[in-house]
């Protein structure tokens, strides 16, 4: 099991095994406003800036659906930007609700992986 920790709740959910250690969540915890931290099952532990995330948003308004291409500019989202609520959804990805309002990307464990790199 997984635990996730925001703001002043806690959740515990179950991870699959199927995605294997590298893309399980051990930890899924908001630190701040404006910083995410996951600890992943192979150990390896991830700080993610809001701003980032936010910049990354991979859903329909941020990124053309048919082309791929990010139609979203990384310039018009404020460094100040917060983090107003993290749902899990299902057992594969997190949602974000930004202090800009946007909320509709869903972010999988797994892009959440390959964003903090190796």
């Amino acid at each position: 099991m997984g635990l996730v920790e925001s703001g002043h709740y806690k959740e515990m959910v179950e991870v699959s095994e199927r995605r294997g250690p590298a893309i399980e969540p051990r930890e899924i915890k908001q630190e701040d406003d404006s910083t995410l931290s996951i600890a992943w099952g192979d150990e390896r532990r991830c700080r993610y800036r809001a701003s980032d995330l936010r910049r990354a948003c991979p859903c329909a308004q941020c990124v053309n659906e048919w082309t791929g291409q990010r139609v979203l500019k990384p310039e018009t989202i404020s460094n100040e930007i917060m983090i107003n609520d993290i749902n899990i959804v299902g057992r594969y990805a997190l949602n974000f609700r930004w202090s800009d309002g946007h909320d509709t990307g869903i972010y999988s464990f797994r892009y959440l992986r390959d964003l903090c790199g190796e």
